[in-house]
This record gives C-alpha cells, sequence and structure tokens, in this order.
C-alpha cells in the first residue's frame, strides 16, 4: 500500500510555500520526524519532517517548485503502514478493563472520546506537537484538530490527554468565527473596486516577466492589506544624535569583540520601549468586530531587515527585558538568520511595534507603511552634519533685531525620524507627544541608559 503525503496547513494563515531543498531521493529509507523538505513560506523557511517510518518511492516536487496545501509532495511505499482493523466480534457485555502494569513515572496510553473517529493517513502538526505527543502517549490520528486546515495544536493534544472532549468545542468555535465574519463584512471592509485588465504591454515592446513568489509576494499582500485597512498619518521630526554617537563610538568595539553590533538601531530600540510603556495606544492593535483597543503589555520590536529575497520584519521579544549589550547581539543574530534564510517563524511572528531604517542606503525622509494589525510604525533616515542655531550663553536679550545676537550656528549630527500611525487609533497631538519622548532619550543617551 502505497501512502502520499500532502503540504501541512503551517498555521499562521500560510497557504502556499516555495520547495528550497528536497532532503531525500526516490528508495531511501527514512524515519518519521526526519526532515524530508525544505519549504520557504513567506514567513520563514521550514523543515517538513516526515509523518513515517518508510521508503520514499516517488518524489514529485523539487528546488524552486511552489506547492500549495494539500498538494502531494512526496510518495511512501507504505512498508511501515499498519495493517487495516479489523471489524469487532459481537461478544457478551466486557468485564470493566483490568489496570495495566507499567513502569514508574511511565505516562499512561490515552484513548480518543467517544465520537472522535480515527483518521487515517498523516496528521498535520508541528514538530513540536508531535513530540508533545509522544510524551503523553497520545495518537494524533485520534486528536480531533482545531488548527487551520485540520492542524493539530499542542493544546488539542493537552485536552485530548486530558480526556476531555473537544467536538463541541471545535463546533462552538466555528460558529464564532462565522459570526466573526458576517460582522466583517457589515461596515468594515472597504468598498470593493474592480480593477480593469492590465494592456499588452508585450504588443507595446519589448517586456520580460518575472514570478511574485515566496517574500515578495507577501510583502505585496501585506502591504495592500496595510493601506487598505488603516488610514495612515504621518509625523516627523529631527533627533540631534552628536552625544549618542560619541557614545557609540566610545563601545562599539568592546561590544563587537562579546558578539555584538552596537548599532543605533539598538540605542532606538531601548528608547522607544520607554516610550510605549508612556503611550500605550501605540503598543496595540485594533478589533474593529469587537470595537476595541487591543492593548499589549508585552514589548517585541520588529526590525525591518533588507535581504536578496525581499524585506523581512524578524522581532526582538521582550525587549524591555532586555540590556543594551542583549540587544546588540540579538538584533545581530535574527538579522543575520533573516539575510540567509535562517529565520523561524518564531522570528517571524508576534511584533507589536516595527522600526524600519533605511540610513544605511541614504535617504532624507520617507512615509513608511504600518505593518498591519499594529498602529505605527517608526522611520529611520540618514543621519547628517548640519549646522544648527544655538542661542549664545549670555547673550544681550534685548537687542534688536534678537536672533542677529544671540545665536550661533555649530555642526551637529542630525537624525531624520518618522512616525507613522493609525488615526482610528491615536491622534496627532499624542503621537507628536510619543515622538517627542523618544527624541528625548536619544538626544540624552546618559539618561536613556539609566532609565531616565
Amino acid at each position: 500500500m502505497t501512502r502520499e503525503f500532502r503540504l501541512p496547513d503551517l498555521g499562521e494563515g500560510i497557504h502556499e510555500g516555495e520547495i528550497i531543498a528536497v532532503r531525500v531521493n526516490r528508495g531511501q529509507q527514512v524515519d518519521e520526524d526526519d526532515v524530508i523538505l525544505e519549504v520557504e513560506t513567506d514567513k520563514a523557511a521550514v523543515e517538513i519532517p516526515s509523518p513515517y517510518s518508510d521508503v520514499v518511492t516517488d518524489v514529485k516536487v523539487g528546488p524552486g517548485d511552489v506547492v500549495h496545501v494539500g498538494d502531494v509532495m512526496m510518495v511512501f511505499g507504505g512498508i511501515g503502514a499498519e495493517p487495516a482493523a479489523k471489524e469487532p466480534e459481537e461478544t457478551p457485555a466486557a468485564e470493566p478493563p483490568k489496570a495495566e502494569a507499567r513502569e514508574p513515572g511511565a505516562r499512561p496510553e490515552r484513548g480518543r472520546p467517544a465520537g472522535v473517529p480515527h483518521r487515517e493517513g498523516p496528521v498535520p502538526a508541528a514538530p513540536s506537537t508531535r513530540r508533545l505527543a509522544r510524551e503523553l502517549g497520545v495518537d494524533l490520528h485520534d486528536v480531533t484538530p482545531t488548527g487551520p486546515g485540520g492542524r493539530v495544536t499542542k493544546e488539542d493534544v493537552r485536552a485530548h490527554a486530558e480526556g476531555r472532549g473537544v467536538a463541541e468545542e471545535v463546533r462552538e468555535e466555528a460558529e464564532r468565527e462565522a459570526e466573526r465574519a458576517e460582522r466583517r463584512l457589515v461596515g468594515v471592509s472597504p468598498q470593493t473596486v474592480e480593477v480593469p485588465p492590465l494592456p499588452a504591454y508585450d504588443k507595446i515592446g519589448p517586456v520580460e516577466r518575472v514570478a511574485l513568489r515566496s517574500v515578495r509576494r507577501a510583502t505585496a499582500k501585506q502591504m495592500a492589506l496595510a493601506w487598505s485597512q488603516i488610514p495612515h498619518v504621518n509625523t516627523q521630526d529631527v533627533v540631534d544624535i552628536t552625544e549618542l554617537e560619541m557614545l557609540r563610538e566610545r563601545y562599539k568595539d568592546e561590544i563587537r569583540d562579546r558578539g555584538g553590533a552596537l548599532t543605533l538601531t539598538v540605542f532606538v530600540i531601548r528608547a522607544l520601549v520607554n516610550a510605549l510603556k508612556d503611550y500605550p495606544r501605540f503598543n496595540a492593535s485594533l478589533d474593529m468586530e469587537s470595537e476595541e483597543i487591543v492593548l499589549k503589555k508585552y514589548y517585541n520590536i520588529g526590525i525591518a531587515v533588507d535581504t536578496d529575497r525581499g524585506l523581512l520584519v524578524p522581532a526582538i521579544r521582550d525587549a524591555d527585558k532586555k540590556s543594551v549589550f542583549e540587544l546588540s547581539r540579538e538584533l545581530l543574530e535574527v538579522a543575520n538568520r533573516a539575510r540567509e534564510g535562517k529565520a523561524t517563524l518564531d522570528d517571524m511572528q508576534g511584533s507589536t511595534f516595527t522600526i524600519t531604517n533605511v540610513g544605511a542606503i541614504g535617504g532624507t525622509g520617507f512615509a513608511p507603511i504600518i505593518n498591519y494589525p499594529e498602529v505605527a510604525i517608526l522611520g529611520l533616515a540618514r543621519a547628517s552634519v548640519q549646522p544648527v542655531a544655538r542661542e549664545v550663553s549670555g547673550a544681550d536679550t534685548e537687542a534688536a533685531p534678537p536672533w542677529q545676537d544671540r545665536y550661533e550656528f555649530v555642526p551637529r549630527l542630525m537624525l531624520p525620524i518618522i512616525l507613522s500611525f493609525d488615526h482610528r487609533v491615536n491622534d496627532g497631538a499624542e503621537a507628536q507627544r510619543f515622538l517627542n519622548r523618544i527624541i528625548e532619550q536619544l538626544e540624552e543617551p546618559e539618561r536613556l541608559l539609566i532609565g531616565l
């Protein structure tokens, strides 16, 4: 008997992926949970484990192929297949089963709740979920899935192990989701506009068509979603980072020797987190279904990273709990994983606020698009030395005109800083106060480092 292995639902709204590598060949024996494929999704590269201990009889995909959830990727020969279950014979009322002897500390085998059928074939589940099932003695084929596309989650496994039936919970959740979907259609979504077809460009002149794949395709969808759902407003300012740059230069070599990179972004993360604590409505999301603002009590800062595959946004988790050195090291690590195509799903999800910095490339300013479902994003452009007017100490304030004698121009390193925010959640005055809080910390780095 042969068994087909299809692309499982990978969660987080991921419906397709591009094959990066095939780790096995036809005729190869593999064990359950051996990595057999690498798939790049719109969020990260994912290793796909084998659901069987068996022989691969056919490989239907290769590097560069785009596969969708449910597509057949491999065929196994069925060597490890279990024999078909026999129909139970009619017997008199059975005596209650006796408890089996087990080793001390061993976990009991769990049965499946009444009404939950035993499924055949591979069960979509993450490797961590499979590991948990083995620890709890749970057969994934007996677990009622509640994840997207029939995916078994860790919560499903725990619920099954505790002996709770989940069919009713699944039905109720499905009903709630139907209600939410109906509410989304009422007065929330923008009016649908029919998009006209593109002109026949190839009849005008030579063209080249490049497939919109993986990261670039995901970026296109995310930006269209954000722009259509969020009323963007921008406020801009400049920061005098002269003292901050002197501090960074003083310690950057020592931080580098310890495995970090003391970039400007590290200090911005620290200042941003402090500002988010003072202005929590910028560390939020808007739930239009319940008409509530979700204020998040954790601080996961997304960092836009330029890669050869497009823009990726890994997150620095719990940034409020980390020192400047820890931030410098973790920022370097997650950025390198993103550029090398090794970022995990955990790296790429869960951000509450995003920073995007184009200063290394150039530009005096830009208007970043908010990373939906966040409600704000902070942009940094290129810092440059500019003449700044400073009031002269002891100048005659009664002189006319006052600016001629009261001011002098000094060279200072000035950083353009831009805040895009969701006008449904915050207003312009609050946005400027939030930006001012960030600016005052960056202009006084000693106070920033000691938390003032």
